[in-house]
Parts: C-alpha cells; sequence; structure tokens
C-alpha cells in the first residue's frame, strides 16, 4: 500500500466516524443472562421499525449469535487482515435482512497485530459504518480488557443484569472496573440497564435501584432504566429451534417486550453525533495496545 492510498484510507475512516452509524455496546457481568439473546432480539425490533441494523459480535472465540441464527461463518475478520478479504465477504445475512460479522475463533490471530494492520482493519471496518443505521456489538461476558475497552469506547452502553444477587454483583463490578479505567469519560457515555428475566417492572426496577444506588454512591456514575424483559418459556423455545424469539413467536411477552425496548432507543436517538466513535474507531483503540 502506498503512501496516498494510506491517506485516503485515512480521509475515508474519518468521514465514515463522523456520518456512520450509531453504536450500541450491548454487555453483561457475567455469562448466562442474555445478552446475545438481547442483542439478536433487539436488532430485529429496530429493523421492523424501519432502521438498517448490523451485528457485530465480539465474543471472541464463542459463536452465540451465530448459533441462535443458525449459521456457519465461512470468514471472519483475521481474514480480511491476512487473507485479503473485503468487509462484504464477512457479512452474514440474518432474519429480517439484518447483517452480522463474526470475531471467530481465529481472531486469536488479531492479538499481535501491527500497527499497520491495526490501522488496515480501522479502515476496512470504517467500511460498516457506512452501510448501517445501527451497529450492535455482542461484548464477552465479564470483566476482561477487551471487554471494558469495548464498554469505555463507546458512546451507548446497554448492561444486561438479571435479578439473581450474583447477576447484581458481578455487574456492579464490571461497571467498577469501568470507573477505575483511564480516560474513562462518565460524560460522553450513556449506561442503559436492562433487567432481563424479571417477573414484572417492579422486579425490574428493583434490580435498577440497587445498581444505581452503589454506583452513584460510590462509582459517582449514573444509570437509565431502559426497562425489563419478562421471564417468557417461548424464549428457550425459540433457542432450541435456533432462532430468535421475535421472528418464531412474535406475540409472545418476551417479543413484544423486545419491541418495546426497540421503540423506547429509537426515540433516544443519540444526539451529539460528531463527538460519536464509530466501530472502527474503537477498534483501532483496543488494538493499538
Amino acid at each position: 500500500m502506498d503512501q496516498a492510498e494510506k491517506l485516503r484510507n485515512i480521509v475515508r475512516e474519518q468521514e465514515a466516524i463522523r456520518s456512520g452509524a450509531r453504536m450500541i455496546t450491548v454487555t453483561s457481568g457475567k455469562g448466562g443472562v442474555g445478552k446475545s439473546s438481547v442483542s439478536v432480539n433487539l436488532a430485529i425490533q429496530l429493523q421492523k421499525l424501519g432502521h438498517k441494523v448490523f451485528i457485530f459480535d465480539a465474543d471472541f472465540g464463542l459463536a452465540n449469535v451465530e448459533v441462535m441464527f443458525g449459521a456457519v461463518p465461512k470468514y471472519n475478520l483475521s481474514d480480511v487482515i491476512f487473507r485479503g478479504k473485503q468487509i462484504e465477504d464477512i457479512l452474514i445475512d440474518g432474519p429480517m435482512g439484518i447483517k452480522f460479522v463474526s470475531g471467530g475463533s481465529g481472531i486469536a490471530e488479531l492479538s499481535n497485530l501491527t500497527k499497520e494492520n491495526v490501522r488496515f482493519l480501522s479502515s476496512k471496518l470504517a467500511r460498516l459504518e457506512t452501510m448501517a443505521d445501527i451497529i450492535i456489538v455482542d461484548t464477552g461476558a465479564g470483566i476482561s480488557d477487551t471487554v471494558i475497552e469495548f464498554v469505555k469506547s463507546s458512546r451507548e452502553v446497554l448492561l444486561v443484569t438479571t435479578p439473581e444477587p450474583t447477576s447484581i454483583t458481578d455487574s456492579y463490578a464490571l461497571l467498577k472496573a469501568l470507573a477505575r479505567r483511564e480516560n474513562f469519560d462518565r460524560k460522553y457515555t450513556t449506561i442503559h440497564l436492562l433487567a432481563n428475566k424479571a417477573d414484572n417492572v417492579v422486579e425490574g426496577r428493583i434490580v435498577y435501584n440497587k445498581l444505581e444506588l452503589v454506583a452513584e454512591k460510590f462509582l459517582d456514575m449514573k444509570l437509565n432504566f431502559l426497562g425489563y424483559i419478562p421471564n417468557d418459556s417461548y424464549v428457550m423455545k425459540a433457542v432450541m429451534q435456533q432462532k430468535p424469539v421475535s421472528v418464531v413467536y412474535e406475540n409472545s411477552k418476551a417479543a413484544r417486550a423486545f419491541l418495546h425496548l426497540a421503540e423506547c432507543l429509537s426515540k433516544n436517538s443519540v444526539k451529539e453525533v460528531k463527538e460519536r466513535k464509530g466501530i472502527s474507531q474503537v477498534f483501532f483503540n483496543i488494538l493499538k495496545r
């Protein structure tokens, strides 16, 4: 790649960041709380509302999103860097016209990237931001460095928690790790709390109140209560079919709740577009370390 091409890539990257997709990072303090189910069903309902939605599966080495879609990706990010594939080559078709990108087990190759590799990948990822309205990033669970970097670099975060005490405790641990991270900007980041697998809105509010109280008192951090997703047997039935509940049981309690969630997020759009960091910039920040 010559110097002129490098400069063109940088310009394209910056243009995409300024005008690109809204990025929502979905995360959780522990596994098993339904984070990937939230990512997938939220994407479907946002798509139904007229948005063009992509899912970026950043739970590297696992395959939760593709399992829920019943898909087997042929390529992943490492193929873009090392094997000459384009971003369009690694996009997988999901339901309702949704596209998703698999991190894949081959992502381990990304741990030893050169600075040139990082810039190259960032310029390629900028292409995603011109193709979608919303990019949902499904992170791994827990407080690994990669998860915290994704959350720290995101303008908008959706923290998935259940009423279980361990889930609430682990969610607080994630917020604590985030608050201690250097350069974390509380004013820049909006953190939505979603209570998953709650019996009703009252239980969902209790989950929120517990976390909001300790987060504000000890971390000087504010949370936004986005709502709850009810316990619903149809969710597990859909999982067993490797299909999202919002597709196969669209009139179920859970599917209706995901639609309400999508409507709330649509109304609560991020207005500070010029300050938004796109997925290409987020990856640049993570991989350059």
